[in-house]
Order: C-alpha cells, then structure tokens, then sequence
C-alpha cells in the first residue's frame, strides 16, 4: 500500500515482527510430527537456526557445538580468533571493560592482523570434530579467504557486508566481481545482507547458494540509527522469498532465504519462518549460552571499524546451555529458551507440516499482539513484560 508522506512523494508501508501474528487454521497437528529440517546445497539440516558470525557467539567449540545439536555456526574469518593465537584472553578484556570505553577497545582489538595458519588452525579444529565447517568474511577478502576456505576443507563460505549488491561502483579499490567469484569457489557459497527483491534476484542469478536478508535488526548492531537505512524484516523477509519462488519457477533452483537478525523470541522465529524465511540466523539469543564466547556480552561485526562503528557491545546475559537455549527444556519465561520447541508448538497449531507449509500459514497486522491484555506482566517485569 502507498501512502504519500508530503508532496508527490510516496512510500510504501512495512512491517517488522512486532506488528503481525499468525492465525490458526481448521487442521492442528501434534507438534512431534512436524518437520522442522531444512535443505541447504544438496544438505538437510536438522534445524533452521545459523548462529551468527560474531566473535561474541562463536568460537571453535561453539561452532561444534551448534553442529552436533543439528545446526551449524559460522566463524567470522576476520574476528579474534583468527588474529590472537590465544583468544580468550581479548575476550575476557572485551568483557571486563566499562561501556563507555568498550567500543574503543574493539576497535584496538581488531587492529592485530589476520593470520592465515590462523585461519586454517581454525577451519581444521572444526573439521576435526566431524560437524560441517562454515566461516564467513567481507567482500574484500571474498577471494583471497573464500579460497584458503576451500582449500582447508570448509563446507561452506559465507560473503557478509552491511549491504550487498551485484552491482557495485568504486573508483578507490578493486570491486568483487560475484559472478566471478561464486564460479571459482567450488563449495556453496551464502551471500548477504540484502532486504528487496530486485537485489536477492540478482545474487540468485550470480549463483549463491543462500540469501541473508536484513540491515540492521541486529540486538548490537547500530545501522539504522548511524545510516538511517534498513527495511523492518517481515517486509524485507516477503520481498525476498518472492524473488526465490520467482526463480526457482524460472530454474528449478531453489535458493534458501535466511532472515538474519531481529528475533529476540521463539515467536519472532516463527514469524519469520511465516514471511517466507527457510532459515534464520541468529546472534543475541545464542550469546546467551554458556558455550558462547563472549562471557554474557555481544557486539556486531561493524563494531570494530576504525572511522564509523555501526554495532555496540551488549550485555545480554549468561541464561542457559546451548541446548537449553535450542531444544529446551527452557528455564525461563520470555520465549528466549527451547527455539524449536516454540517453533514445532506453533507449527503444530498452525497446521503446518514442514517449513514450506509456514510459507502459507495466514498473517494478519496485529499492532497489539504485543501489549494486550499484557498488563500486570508489563507493570511486573515477567514474561512478555521483560
């Protein structure tokens, strides 16, 4: 729907997960018999969950971790743990240091130099255990790391900028060709972070093997208050999986759409999973385990740069076991625990068998699902009041 904000210029309206709910329909099913798995490059996973690649959520354990428990993290290639030979200790400076100087820390922190023995040490620890390895980096380094990537054994490659683009103009610096670039990489390569169609229909046609959707949602990440940009990620979630349905009707390619950022509860999950998502990936919530690396504290991957931080560090707590945080059984009220459980409950009521029935489940704008009939949880701090 457009709407006209002054003049002749007009907008058009979109929704973040706070605003809609999903409707029940005439069939429920036994939420043990739904099918929760889901297909990336030729491989099923056990469950839709990506842990972000963010030094405060995954390291070399965490990362096995996350695969033995049917998922898989991404390791930044470009975080401490390919600049320190021992991590830990940054991290524990990272999490001891007050919040008026932490930003200014990091960006010390990310000063070292990328070490490639590192970069392999790494890949080979995870490959090690037996659990699928996949690591992330910038454009910039697409090539150079994408390579090292494949050639130590990596599962798969993930190319992550704040915004991603086919088309990209500099007259500063040489500019990734991605067409080039997904042709070189024999292993499948996951593109983002985009939030429109025209552009996931552009990486698609590059050849990515998945899309990460979102600019912005992030619990650390600042670049919608430092750029002003982003789309609200139910929208930006439903542009894009019209794009992957247009182009596997058009190639019989499918390309997973992976809604990476903004979930704070096992219902924004599975709002997400409704707006077309096939995978989400997440940040905050996992930085909550007691396997995570960051002591209770995350920070985006932007927080590091040296002229215009786009991300913060954040306190989010030490709450539970990765599994808990998972698979249950959850220990605390808020949703924040037992993510597939919420997600196979909600299936269940829903009707929807596997993930592609979540793609149809009905949607509704509901501005206060949220605050209805939330009163005392509101005034007590509880459940949907924290």
């Amino acid at each position: 729907m457009e709407i006209t904000i002054g003049g002749n210029r007009k907008v058009r309206r979109a929704y973040g997960f706070d605003e809609i709910a999903l409707v029940p329909g005439r069939l429920t099913i036994n939420p043990n018999e739904v099918d929760v798995s889901w297909n990336l490059a030729g491989k099923k996973y056990r469950i839709p969950i990506i842990a972000a690649a963010m030094d405060g959520v995954v390291d070399v354990k965490f990362a096995i971790a996350m695969g033995r428990l049917g998922g898989f993290a991404v390791l930044n290639l470009e975080g401490v743990q390919t600049r320190y030979k021992n991590p830990e200790e940054v991290l524990e400076k990272i999490a001891k240091q007050s919040p008026e100087k932490a930003t200014e820390l990091v960006q010390k922190v990310y000063k070292e130099p990328i070490k490639e023995d590192l970069i392999i040490e790494r890949i080979n620890q995870i490959k090690s255990s037996g659990v699928d390895c996949v690591v992330s980096a910038i454009p910039q380094r697409a090539q150079r790391f994408g390579a090292i990537a494949q050639d130590a054994g990596c599962d798969m490659f993930v190319v992550q900028s704040t915004v991603a683009s086919l088309r990209h103009e500099s007259s500063e610096y040489s500019i990734l060709d991605y067409k080039k670039l997904l042709k070189k990489i024999k292993i499948p390569v996951i593109v983002g972070n985009c939030v429109t169609y025209d552009v996931a229909m552009d990486l698609m046609e590059a050849g990515a093997a998945g899309i990460l959707v979102g600019i912005g949602p992030g619990a650390a990440c600042t670049t919608r208050g430092v750029l002003g940009i982003g789309v609200p990620q139910v929208t930006a979630t439903a542009d894009t999986a019209l794009a992957r349905d247009k182009y596997f009707k058009k190639t019989k390619r499918y390309v997973p759409v992976i809604t990476d950022g903004g979930m704070r509860t096992g219902g924004d999950i599975c709002k997400a999973f409704a707006s077309g998502a096939d995978a989400v990936m997440i940040g905050s919530s996992l930085a909550r385990a007691k396997e995570a690396p960051g002591r209770g504290y995350h920070w985006g991957m932007a927080t590091p740069h040296y002229n215009l931080p786009r991300g913060t560090r954040i306190y989010v707590g030490t709450t539970g076991t990765l599994e808990e945080i998972l698979l249950g059984p959850a220990r605390v009220d808020d949703g924040s625990q037992n993510l597939i459980g919420a997600l196979q409950t909600a299936m269940g009521s829903l009707g929807a068998k596997n993930i592609d029935q979540m793609h149809s489940v009905e949607i509704i704008i509901a501005p206060s699902i949220q605050t209805e009939g939330k009163l005392f949880q509101r005034a007590q701090r509880v459940g949907m009041g924290k």
